[in-house]
Protein backbone atom coordinates (compact mmCIF):
# COMPACT_ATOMS: atom_id res chain seq x y z
CA UNK A 1 0.00 0.00 0.00
CA UNK A 2 2.88 2.39 0.76
CA UNK A 3 5.26 1.09 -1.90
CA UNK A 4 5.84 3.41 -4.87
CA UNK A 5 8.32 1.84 -7.30
CA UNK A 6 9.75 3.97 -10.09
CA UNK A 7 7.25 2.79 -12.70
CA UNK A 8 4.28 3.71 -10.49
CA UNK A 9 5.73 7.17 -9.75
CA UNK A 10 6.33 7.77 -13.45
CA UNK A 11 2.78 6.65 -14.25
CA UNK A 12 1.25 9.04 -11.69
CA UNK A 13 3.42 11.92 -12.88
CA UNK A 14 2.51 11.13 -16.51
CA UNK A 15 -1.21 11.34 -15.69
CA UNK A 16 -0.73 14.65 -13.90
CA UNK A 17 1.43 16.02 -16.74
CA UNK A 18 -1.24 14.97 -19.23
CA UNK A 19 -3.85 16.79 -17.16
CA UNK A 20 -1.81 19.99 -17.09
CA UNK A 21 -1.18 19.93 -20.85
CA UNK A 22 -4.81 19.13 -21.73
CA UNK A 23 -6.18 21.86 -19.47
CA UNK A 24 -3.75 24.59 -20.58
CA UNK A 25 -6.05 25.92 -23.38
CA UNK A 26 -8.52 26.90 -20.65
CA UNK A 27 -5.96 29.24 -19.07
CA UNK A 28 -3.66 30.48 -21.87
CA UNK A 29 -3.71 30.92 -25.63
CA UNK A 30 -2.22 27.79 -27.24
CA UNK A 31 -2.37 28.88 -30.89
CA UNK A 32 1.39 28.65 -31.29
CA UNK A 33 1.79 25.31 -29.51
CA UNK A 34 2.79 22.06 -31.31
CA UNK A 35 0.10 20.16 -33.20
CA UNK A 36 -0.28 17.46 -30.55
CA UNK A 37 -1.20 20.03 -27.91
CA UNK A 38 -4.93 20.88 -27.76
CA UNK A 39 -5.76 24.42 -28.88
CA UNK A 40 -9.43 24.71 -27.95
CA UNK A 41 -10.79 25.45 -24.48
CA UNK A 42 -13.82 23.77 -22.96
CA UNK A 43 -17.05 24.73 -24.73
CA UNK A 44 -19.23 27.08 -22.72
CA UNK A 45 -22.93 26.34 -22.51
CA UNK A 46 -25.82 28.64 -23.24
CA UNK A 47 -26.07 29.88 -19.66
CA UNK A 48 -22.39 30.89 -19.61
CA UNK A 49 -21.91 32.27 -23.10
CA UNK A 50 -25.36 33.52 -24.04
CA UNK A 51 -27.27 32.47 -27.14
CA UNK A 52 -30.54 30.96 -28.28
CA UNK A 53 -32.69 28.21 -26.75
CA UNK A 54 -35.39 26.61 -28.90
CA UNK A 55 -37.78 23.80 -28.01
CA UNK A 56 -39.50 22.16 -30.96
CA UNK A 57 -41.62 19.12 -31.73
CA UNK A 58 -42.73 17.01 -34.67
CA UNK A 59 -46.34 15.85 -34.84
CA UNK A 60 -47.26 12.20 -35.47
CA UNK A 61 -49.89 13.07 -38.09
CA UNK A 62 -47.30 14.99 -40.12
CA UNK A 63 -44.79 12.13 -39.94
CA UNK A 64 -47.38 9.57 -41.05
CA UNK A 65 -48.68 11.77 -43.85
CA UNK A 66 -45.17 12.28 -45.16
CA UNK A 67 -44.41 8.56 -45.12
CA UNK A 68 -47.63 7.82 -46.99
CA UNK A 69 -46.73 10.35 -49.68
CA UNK A 70 -43.33 8.71 -50.13
CA UNK A 71 -44.98 5.28 -50.28
CA UNK A 72 -47.34 6.61 -52.96
CA UNK A 73 -44.40 6.68 -55.41
CA UNK A 74 -43.67 3.02 -54.73
CA UNK A 75 -47.35 2.20 -55.17
CA UNK A 76 -47.44 3.96 -58.52
CA UNK A 77 -44.37 2.02 -59.67
CA UNK A 78 -45.83 -1.28 -58.45
CA UNK A 79 -49.18 -0.77 -60.18
CA UNK A 80 -47.51 0.35 -63.41
CA UNK A 81 -45.46 -2.84 -63.85
CA UNK A 82 -45.98 -4.53 -67.18
CA UNK A 83 -43.65 -7.51 -66.86
CA UNK A 84 -46.42 -10.06 -66.29
CA UNK A 85 -49.70 -8.18 -66.44
CA UNK A 86 -51.22 -5.02 -67.79
CA UNK A 87 -50.72 -1.88 -65.67
CA UNK A 88 -53.41 -1.11 -63.14
CA UNK A 89 -54.99 2.29 -63.91
CA UNK A 90 -55.59 4.19 -60.68
CA UNK A 91 -55.64 7.46 -58.79
CA UNK A 92 -53.86 7.83 -55.43
CA UNK A 93 -54.72 10.39 -52.78
CA UNK A 94 -53.21 10.91 -49.30
CA UNK A 95 -55.59 12.35 -46.72
CA UNK A 96 -54.20 12.59 -43.18
CA UNK A 97 -53.36 9.10 -41.92
CA UNK A 98 -54.86 7.23 -44.89
CA UNK A 99 -53.96 6.80 -48.54
CA UNK A 100 -56.81 5.88 -50.85
CA UNK A 101 -56.20 4.05 -54.13
CA UNK A 102 -59.12 4.28 -56.54
CA UNK A 103 -58.95 1.96 -59.54
CA UNK A 104 -60.19 3.53 -62.76
CA UNK A 105 -60.26 0.67 -65.31
CA UNK A 106 -62.54 -2.36 -64.97
CA UNK A 107 -62.27 -5.62 -66.86
CA UNK A 108 -64.76 -6.88 -69.45
CA UNK A 109 -67.13 -8.12 -66.74
CA UNK A 110 -67.12 -4.74 -64.97
CA UNK A 111 -64.96 -5.84 -62.05
CA UNK A 112 -61.92 -3.96 -60.83
CA UNK A 113 -58.65 -5.87 -60.19
CA UNK A 114 -58.54 -5.03 -56.47
CA UNK A 115 -56.94 -8.32 -55.38
CA UNK A 116 -54.23 -8.03 -58.02
CA UNK A 117 -53.52 -4.42 -57.03
CA UNK A 118 -53.26 -5.36 -53.31
CA UNK A 119 -50.84 -8.19 -54.15
CA UNK A 120 -48.63 -5.80 -56.12
CA UNK A 121 -48.67 -3.20 -53.34
CA UNK A 122 -47.76 -5.79 -50.69
CA UNK A 123 -44.60 -6.64 -52.65
CA UNK A 124 -43.24 -3.12 -52.00
CA UNK A 125 -44.65 -2.92 -48.46
CA UNK A 126 -41.50 -3.80 -46.54
CA UNK A 127 -40.68 -3.46 -42.83
CA UNK A 128 -40.32 -0.05 -41.21
CA UNK A 129 -36.88 1.05 -40.00
CA UNK A 130 -36.12 -0.74 -36.74
CA UNK A 131 -38.93 -3.25 -37.24
CA UNK A 132 -38.74 -7.00 -37.48
CA UNK A 133 -37.62 -8.57 -40.73
CA UNK A 134 -40.58 -9.74 -42.74
CA UNK A 135 -42.94 -7.28 -41.12
CA UNK A 136 -45.09 -4.77 -42.96
CA UNK A 137 -45.03 -1.01 -42.59
CA UNK A 138 -48.60 -0.38 -43.79
CA UNK A 139 -51.95 -2.13 -43.55
CA UNK A 140 -53.37 -2.61 -47.05
CA UNK A 141 -57.06 -3.56 -47.31
CA UNK A 142 -60.03 -3.44 -49.69
CA UNK A 143 -62.27 -0.46 -48.93
CA UNK A 144 -64.83 -0.91 -51.72
CA UNK A 145 -65.39 -2.56 -55.10
CA UNK A 146 -62.83 -0.24 -56.72
CA UNK A 147 -61.00 1.21 -53.68
CA UNK A 148 -57.99 0.24 -51.55
CA UNK A 149 -57.17 1.90 -48.20
CA UNK A 150 -53.60 2.05 -46.88
CA UNK A 151 -53.21 2.90 -43.18
CA UNK A 152 -50.48 2.83 -40.52
CA UNK A 153 -50.77 0.40 -37.57
CA UNK A 154 -49.78 1.48 -34.05
CA UNK A 155 -46.49 -0.45 -33.92
CA UNK A 156 -45.35 1.07 -37.22
CA UNK A 157 -46.31 4.53 -35.98
CA UNK A 158 -44.06 4.17 -32.91
CA UNK A 159 -41.13 3.06 -35.04
CA UNK A 160 -41.78 5.86 -37.53
CA UNK A 161 -41.75 8.46 -34.76
CA UNK A 162 -38.46 7.15 -33.32
CA UNK A 163 -36.88 7.17 -36.78
CA UNK A 164 -38.31 10.61 -37.60
CA UNK A 165 -36.99 12.14 -34.36
CA UNK A 166 -33.50 10.74 -35.03
CA UNK A 167 -33.54 12.07 -38.60
CA UNK A 168 -34.87 15.45 -37.47
CA UNK A 169 -32.05 15.72 -34.93
CA UNK A 170 -29.47 14.98 -37.65
CA UNK A 171 -31.03 17.43 -40.10
CA UNK A 172 -31.28 20.20 -37.49
CA UNK A 173 -27.58 19.77 -36.73
CA UNK A 174 -26.65 19.82 -40.43
CA UNK A 175 -28.69 22.94 -41.13
CA UNK A 176 -27.49 24.93 -38.13
CA UNK A 177 -23.91 23.65 -38.26
CA UNK A 178 -23.16 22.46 -41.83
CA UNK A 179 -19.39 22.64 -41.26
CA UNK A 180 -19.48 20.83 -37.91
CA UNK A 181 -17.57 23.54 -36.05
CA UNK A 182 -20.31 25.27 -34.04
CA UNK A 183 -20.83 24.40 -30.38
CA UNK A 184 -24.55 23.69 -30.55
CA UNK A 185 -26.31 21.22 -28.27
CA UNK A 186 -29.31 19.14 -29.36
CA UNK A 187 -31.06 16.92 -26.84
CA UNK A 188 -34.23 14.83 -27.07
CA UNK A 189 -37.19 15.42 -24.78
CA UNK A 190 -39.84 12.73 -24.85
CA UNK A 191 -40.78 10.86 -28.03
CA UNK A 192 -41.27 13.82 -30.35
CA UNK A 193 -39.45 16.88 -28.99
CA UNK A 194 -35.96 18.35 -29.43
CA UNK A 195 -34.20 21.10 -27.48
CA UNK A 196 -31.64 23.18 -29.38
CA UNK A 197 -29.10 25.34 -27.57
CA UNK A 198 -26.91 27.52 -29.78
CA UNK A 199 -24.33 29.41 -27.66
CA UNK A 200 -23.13 32.64 -29.21
CA UNK A 201 -26.02 32.85 -31.70
CA UNK A 202 -27.57 36.34 -31.55
CA UNK A 203 -30.52 35.87 -33.93
CA UNK A 204 -33.22 33.31 -33.00
CA UNK A 205 -35.30 34.22 -36.04
CA UNK A 206 -32.55 33.08 -38.42
CA UNK A 207 -32.50 29.67 -36.72
CA UNK A 208 -36.28 29.43 -36.88
CA UNK A 209 -36.25 30.35 -40.57
CA UNK A 210 -33.68 27.62 -41.26
CA UNK A 211 -35.64 25.02 -39.33
CA UNK A 212 -39.21 25.97 -40.20
CA UNK A 213 -38.71 25.04 -43.85
CA UNK A 214 -39.45 21.41 -44.60
CA UNK A 215 -36.56 21.26 -47.05
CA UNK A 216 -38.73 19.11 -49.30
CA UNK A 217 -37.16 19.24 -52.73
CA UNK A 218 -39.11 17.49 -55.52
CA UNK A 219 -39.12 17.38 -59.32
CA UNK A 220 -42.66 17.28 -60.68
CA UNK A 221 -43.96 17.09 -64.23
CA UNK A 222 -45.92 20.24 -65.20
CA UNK A 223 -49.18 20.68 -67.02
CA UNK A 224 -48.98 24.32 -68.18
CA UNK A 225 -51.95 24.38 -70.50
CA UNK A 226 -53.93 27.57 -70.03
CA UNK A 227 -57.28 25.73 -69.90
CA UNK A 228 -56.15 23.33 -67.16
CA UNK A 229 -54.69 26.17 -65.08
CA UNK A 230 -57.81 28.28 -65.52
CA UNK A 231 -60.02 25.37 -64.48
CA UNK A 232 -57.84 24.73 -61.41
CA UNK A 233 -58.04 28.39 -60.43
CA UNK A 234 -61.82 28.09 -60.71
CA UNK A 235 -61.74 25.14 -58.30
CA UNK A 236 -61.74 22.22 -60.73
CA UNK A 237 -58.29 20.67 -60.38
CA UNK A 238 -57.19 17.98 -62.82
CA UNK A 239 -57.09 14.57 -61.03
CA UNK A 240 -53.59 13.65 -59.90
CA UNK A 241 -52.34 17.25 -60.08
CA UNK A 242 -52.24 20.27 -57.78
CA UNK A 243 -51.95 23.99 -58.36
CA UNK A 244 -49.00 25.87 -56.85
CA UNK A 245 -46.95 28.89 -57.86
CA UNK A 246 -43.47 30.35 -57.58
CA UNK A 247 -41.93 33.82 -57.40
CA UNK A 248 -40.98 33.78 -61.10
CA UNK A 249 -43.27 31.16 -62.68
CA UNK A 250 -46.75 32.10 -61.59
CA UNK A 251 -49.37 29.38 -60.97
CA UNK A 252 -48.70 25.97 -62.55
CA UNK A 253 -50.31 22.57 -62.35
CA UNK A 254 -47.82 19.96 -61.17
CA UNK A 255 -48.25 16.21 -60.86
CA UNK A 256 -48.99 15.36 -57.23
CA UNK A 257 -46.60 12.42 -57.06
CA UNK A 258 -43.05 13.68 -57.78
CA UNK A 259 -40.49 12.07 -60.06
CA UNK A 260 -37.46 12.97 -57.89
CA UNK A 261 -37.44 13.57 -54.11
CA UNK A 262 -34.97 14.89 -51.55
CA UNK A 263 -33.50 11.47 -50.79
CA UNK A 264 -32.27 11.37 -54.40
CA UNK A 265 -30.04 14.42 -53.80
CA UNK A 266 -26.42 13.69 -52.85
CA UNK A 267 -25.14 17.20 -52.13
CA UNK A 268 -25.89 20.90 -52.61
CA UNK A 269 -23.77 24.04 -52.48
CA UNK A 270 -23.91 27.74 -53.24
CA UNK A 271 -22.32 28.73 -56.55
CA UNK A 272 -22.47 31.44 -59.20
CA UNK A 273 -23.94 31.53 -62.70
CA UNK A 274 -22.38 32.93 -65.86
CA UNK A 275 -23.20 36.48 -64.75
CA UNK A 276 -21.61 35.82 -61.33
CA UNK A 277 -25.00 35.85 -59.62
CA UNK A 278 -25.57 33.46 -56.69
CA UNK A 279 -27.16 30.15 -57.61
CA UNK A 280 -27.63 26.73 -56.00
CA UNK A 281 -25.86 23.72 -57.43
CA UNK A 282 -26.81 20.21 -56.44
CA UNK A 283 -25.86 16.73 -57.53
CA UNK A 284 -28.16 13.70 -57.61
CA UNK A 285 -27.04 10.33 -56.35
CA UNK A 286 -26.82 7.37 -58.72
CA UNK A 287 -30.46 6.36 -58.21
CA UNK A 288 -31.64 9.96 -58.57
CA UNK A 289 -29.52 10.52 -61.68
CA UNK A 290 -31.02 7.41 -63.27
CA UNK A 291 -34.58 8.48 -62.49
CA UNK A 292 -33.84 12.03 -63.67
CA UNK A 293 -32.50 10.71 -66.97
CA UNK A 294 -35.53 8.43 -67.47
CA UNK A 295 -37.92 11.27 -66.58
CA UNK A 296 -36.33 13.73 -69.01
CA UNK A 297 -36.17 11.04 -71.72
CA UNK A 298 -39.86 10.12 -71.45
CA UNK A 299 -41.12 13.72 -71.06
CA UNK A 300 -39.25 15.56 -73.81
CA UNK A 301 -40.81 18.91 -74.76
CA UNK A 302 -42.64 19.08 -71.44
CA UNK A 303 -41.75 21.19 -68.43
CA UNK A 304 -40.73 19.98 -65.03
CA UNK A 305 -40.89 22.02 -61.85
CA UNK A 306 -38.16 22.13 -59.19
CA UNK A 307 -40.26 22.57 -56.06
CA UNK A 308 -38.94 23.48 -52.60
CA UNK A 309 -41.49 23.53 -49.80
CA UNK A 310 -44.46 23.92 -52.14
CA UNK A 311 -42.88 26.87 -53.95
CA UNK A 312 -41.70 26.47 -57.54
CA UNK A 313 -38.07 27.58 -57.69
CA UNK A 314 -37.90 27.14 -61.49
CA UNK A 315 -39.77 25.27 -64.23
CA UNK A 316 -37.50 24.69 -67.24
CA UNK A 317 -38.49 22.87 -70.41
CA UNK A 318 -37.11 19.41 -71.15
CA UNK A 319 -35.47 19.72 -74.56
CA UNK A 320 -33.59 16.42 -74.47
CA UNK A 321 -32.66 13.65 -72.01
CA UNK A 322 -30.33 14.97 -69.29
CA UNK A 323 -27.71 12.51 -68.01
CA UNK A 324 -25.17 13.02 -65.22
CA UNK A 325 -27.43 14.19 -62.39
CA UNK A 326 -26.00 17.73 -62.05
CA UNK A 327 -28.71 20.37 -61.62
CA UNK A 328 -28.72 24.06 -60.73
CA UNK A 329 -31.32 26.54 -59.53
CA UNK A 330 -30.97 30.14 -60.60
CA UNK A 331 -32.96 33.06 -59.30
CA UNK A 332 -32.81 36.38 -57.55
CA UNK A 333 -30.83 35.13 -54.52
CA UNK A 334 -28.48 36.91 -52.18
CA UNK A 335 -25.35 34.99 -51.20
CA UNK A 336 -26.75 34.39 -47.70
CA UNK A 337 -30.06 33.11 -49.12
CA UNK A 338 -28.26 30.79 -51.52
CA UNK A 339 -26.03 29.48 -48.71
CA UNK A 340 -29.00 28.86 -46.41
CA UNK A 341 -30.99 27.15 -49.18
CA UNK A 342 -28.00 24.98 -50.05
CA UNK A 343 -27.67 24.00 -46.38
CA UNK A 344 -31.39 23.14 -46.25
CA UNK A 345 -31.26 21.05 -49.45
CA UNK A 346 -28.00 19.32 -48.50
CA UNK A 347 -29.20 18.50 -44.99
CA UNK A 348 -32.19 16.72 -46.44
CA UNK A 349 -35.93 16.81 -46.06
CA UNK A 350 -37.48 17.03 -42.63
CA UNK A 351 -39.57 13.93 -41.83
CA UNK A 352 -42.21 16.40 -40.65
CA UNK A 353 -42.57 20.12 -40.13
CA UNK A 354 -41.16 21.28 -36.79
CA UNK A 355 -43.39 23.26 -34.46
CA UNK A 356 -41.71 25.74 -32.10
CA UNK A 357 -42.95 25.50 -28.52
CA UNK A 358 -40.54 27.71 -26.59
CA UNK A 359 -37.89 30.31 -27.41
CA UNK A 360 -35.42 32.03 -25.09
CA UNK A 361 -32.50 34.34 -25.67
CA UNK A 362 -29.73 34.53 -23.07
CA UNK A 363 -27.59 37.66 -23.30
CA UNK A 364 -23.82 37.35 -23.34
CA UNK A 365 -23.67 39.79 -20.41
CA UNK A 366 -25.71 37.40 -18.25
CA UNK A 367 -23.39 34.59 -19.32
CA UNK A 368 -20.30 36.57 -18.28
CA UNK A 369 -21.92 37.29 -14.90
CA UNK A 370 -22.56 33.57 -14.47
CA UNK A 371 -18.91 32.77 -15.24
CA UNK A 372 -17.68 35.33 -12.73
CA UNK A 373 -20.07 34.09 -10.05
CA UNK A 374 -19.13 30.46 -10.64
CA UNK A 375 -15.42 31.27 -10.69
CA UNK A 376 -15.70 33.28 -7.47
CA UNK A 377 -17.66 30.48 -5.77
CA UNK A 378 -15.05 27.89 -6.80
CA UNK A 379 -12.11 30.02 -5.64
CA UNK A 380 -13.74 30.92 -2.32
CA UNK A 381 -14.78 27.33 -1.73
CA UNK A 382 -11.32 26.00 -2.52
CA UNK A 383 -9.66 28.63 -0.30
CA UNK A 384 -11.90 27.91 2.68
CA UNK A 385 -11.47 24.17 2.31
CA UNK A 386 -7.70 24.61 1.95
CA UNK A 387 -7.45 26.72 5.10
CA UNK A 388 -9.49 24.22 7.06
CA UNK A 389 -7.44 21.24 5.87
CA UNK A 390 -4.09 22.89 6.66
CA UNK A 391 -5.24 24.04 10.10
CA UNK A 392 -6.76 20.67 10.94
CA UNK A 393 -4.18 18.28 9.50
CA UNK A 394 -0.91 20.16 9.12
CA UNK A 395 1.44 18.71 6.50
CA UNK A 396 -1.11 16.23 5.27
CA UNK A 397 -3.56 19.10 4.85
CA UNK A 398 -1.04 20.74 2.49
CA UNK A 399 -0.89 17.50 0.49
CA UNK A 400 -4.69 17.40 0.38
CA UNK A 401 -4.83 20.95 -0.99
CA UNK A 402 -2.30 20.01 -3.70
CA UNK A 403 -4.44 17.00 -4.65
CA UNK A 404 -7.55 19.23 -4.78
CA UNK A 405 -5.80 21.57 -7.22
CA UNK A 406 -4.75 18.62 -9.42
CA UNK A 407 -8.27 17.25 -9.19
CA UNK A 408 -9.68 20.42 -10.78
CA UNK A 409 -6.92 20.34 -13.43
CA UNK A 410 -7.82 16.74 -14.32
CA UNK A 411 -11.53 17.58 -14.54
CA UNK A 412 -10.87 20.36 -17.05
CA UNK A 413 -8.45 18.12 -18.94
CA UNK A 414 -11.16 15.46 -19.25
CA UNK A 415 -13.78 17.99 -20.36
CA UNK A 416 -11.35 19.29 -23.00
CA UNK A 417 -10.60 15.77 -24.23
CA UNK A 418 -14.29 14.88 -24.47
CA UNK A 419 -15.11 18.21 -26.17
CA UNK A 420 -17.80 18.56 -23.52
CA UNK A 421 -19.84 21.68 -22.85
CA UNK A 422 -19.50 23.38 -19.47
CA UNK A 423 -22.71 24.83 -18.06
CA UNK A 424 -23.54 26.63 -14.82
CA UNK A 425 -24.80 23.36 -13.27
CA UNK A 426 -21.52 21.85 -14.48
CA UNK A 427 -19.61 24.42 -12.41
CA UNK A 428 -21.82 23.42 -9.48
CA UNK A 429 -20.76 19.82 -10.10
CA UNK A 430 -17.09 20.84 -9.95
CA UNK A 431 -17.64 22.71 -6.67
CA UNK A 432 -19.46 19.67 -5.26
CA UNK A 433 -16.52 17.52 -6.34
CA UNK A 434 -14.16 19.67 -4.26
CA UNK A 435 -16.18 18.81 -1.17
CA UNK A 436 -16.26 15.10 -2.07
CA UNK A 437 -12.49 15.03 -2.66
CA UNK A 438 -11.95 16.60 0.77
CA UNK A 439 -14.28 14.02 2.26
CA UNK A 440 -12.04 11.19 0.97
CA UNK A 441 -8.95 12.85 2.46
CA UNK A 442 -10.71 13.44 5.79
CA UNK A 443 -11.71 9.77 5.99
CA UNK A 444 -8.10 8.69 5.52
CA UNK A 445 -6.64 11.27 7.90
CA UNK A 446 -9.13 10.44 10.66
CA UNK A 447 -8.30 6.77 10.26
CA UNK A 448 -4.58 7.57 10.63
CA UNK A 449 -5.36 9.63 13.74
CA UNK A 450 -7.22 6.68 15.28
CA UNK A 451 -4.37 4.29 14.53
CA UNK A 452 -1.84 6.65 16.12
CA UNK A 453 -4.00 6.88 19.25
CA UNK A 454 -3.98 3.08 19.40
CA UNK A 455 -0.19 3.17 19.64
CA UNK A 456 0.83 2.31 16.11
CA UNK A 457 3.97 3.77 14.55
CA UNK A 458 3.61 6.41 11.87
CA UNK A 459 4.27 3.95 9.03
CA UNK A 460 1.83 1.32 10.24
CA UNK A 461 -0.75 4.01 11.08
CA UNK A 462 -0.60 5.40 7.55
CA UNK A 463 -0.72 1.88 6.10
CA UNK A 464 -3.77 0.94 8.16
CA UNK A 465 -5.45 4.31 7.57
CA UNK A 466 -5.40 3.98 3.79
CA UNK A 467 -6.33 0.28 3.80
CA UNK A 468 -9.32 0.67 6.12
CA UNK A 469 -10.63 3.87 4.48
CA UNK A 470 -10.53 2.39 0.97
CA UNK A 471 -13.80 0.44 1.19
CA UNK A 472 -15.69 3.42 2.64
CA UNK A 473 -14.32 5.78 -0.02
CA UNK A 474 -15.17 3.41 -2.86
CA UNK A 475 -18.65 2.73 -1.49
CA UNK A 476 -19.61 6.39 -1.18
CA UNK A 477 -18.15 7.37 -4.53
CA UNK A 478 -19.58 4.43 -6.49
CA UNK A 479 -23.10 5.13 -5.22
CA UNK A 480 -22.70 8.79 -6.24
CA UNK A 481 -21.38 7.64 -9.62
CA UNK A 482 -24.55 5.57 -10.11
CA UNK A 483 -26.63 8.65 -9.28
CA UNK A 484 -24.67 10.68 -11.84
CA UNK A 485 -25.30 7.97 -14.44
CA UNK A 486 -29.05 8.05 -13.78
CA UNK A 487 -29.08 11.86 -14.03
CA UNK A 488 -27.26 11.66 -17.36
CA UNK A 489 -29.56 8.96 -18.75
CA UNK A 490 -32.84 10.56 -17.70
CA UNK A 491 -31.94 14.26 -17.65
CA UNK A 492 -31.42 16.73 -20.46
CA UNK A 493 -29.43 19.89 -21.12
CA UNK A 494 -27.98 21.39 -17.91
CA UNK A 495 -28.80 18.26 -15.91
CA UNK A 496 -26.57 16.22 -18.20
CA UNK A 497 -23.81 18.83 -17.79
CA UNK A 498 -24.04 18.50 -14.02
CA UNK A 499 -23.94 14.70 -14.28
CA UNK A 500 -20.87 14.74 -16.55
CA UNK A 501 -18.77 16.99 -14.32
CA UNK A 502 -19.91 15.12 -11.21
CA UNK A 503 -18.95 11.75 -12.71
CA UNK A 504 -15.58 13.00 -13.93
CA UNK A 505 -14.95 14.64 -10.55
CA UNK A 506 -15.67 11.38 -8.72
CA UNK A 507 -13.13 9.48 -10.80
CA UNK A 508 -10.42 12.15 -10.58
CA UNK A 509 -11.01 12.77 -6.86
CA UNK A 510 -10.47 9.08 -6.02
CA UNK A 511 -7.22 9.16 -8.03
CA UNK A 512 -5.90 12.36 -6.47
CA UNK A 513 -7.05 11.64 -2.89
CA UNK A 514 -6.07 8.01 -2.70
CA UNK A 515 -3.01 7.84 -4.96
CA UNK A 516 -1.51 11.32 -5.41
CA UNK A 517 -1.94 12.40 -1.76
CA UNK A 518 -0.61 9.04 -0.56
CA UNK A 519 2.44 9.34 -2.81
CA UNK A 520 3.20 12.83 -1.45
CA UNK A 521 2.75 11.52 2.09
CA UNK A 522 5.14 8.61 1.54
CA UNK A 523 7.80 10.83 -0.05
CA UNK A 524 7.52 13.32 2.83
CA UNK A 525 7.80 10.55 5.40
CA UNK A 526 10.96 9.22 3.73
CA UNK A 527 12.54 12.67 3.58
CA UNK A 528 11.45 14.26 6.89
CA UNK A 529 11.30 10.99 8.90
CA UNK A 530 8.66 12.30 11.37
CA UNK A 531 7.80 10.32 14.48
CA UNK A 532 4.12 11.26 14.41
CA UNK A 533 1.70 13.26 12.28
CA UNK A 534 0.43 16.43 13.91
CA UNK A 535 -3.17 15.58 13.24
Amino acid sequence: MLQFPAWKVLLVLAVLAWGVVMSLPNAVNMSGAPDWVPKKAVNLGLDLRGGVYLEMEIRPQDVIGGRLEVFARDVRTALARTDTQDPVAHLAEVNGRTMTIKLTRADASGNFPVADAIARIEKVNGPVEGGLAGGKTFDVARAGPDTIAITVPANSENLMMADALAKTETIVRRRIDPDGVAEISITRSGSNRLILEAPGEPDPQRLKDLLSRDGRMTFNIVDDSASSIAAAQAGVVKPGFRLISGPTTGPLLIRSIPEIVGSDIASASQGNDEANRPQINFRLNSNGARKFFETTRSNTNKRFAIVLDDSIMSAPSINEPIPGGNVRITGDFTIEEAQDLAAIISAGEMPAKVQFLDQRVVSSTLGEDSIRSGYLAAVVGLALVGCFMILAYGAQGVFAVASLAMNIVLIFASLTLLNATLTLPGIAGIILTIGMAVDANVLVFERIREEQRNGRSIWTAVQAGYERALITILDSNITTLFAAGILYALGSGPVKGFAVTLALGIITSVFTAFIFTRMLTVFWMKIAKPKRFAI
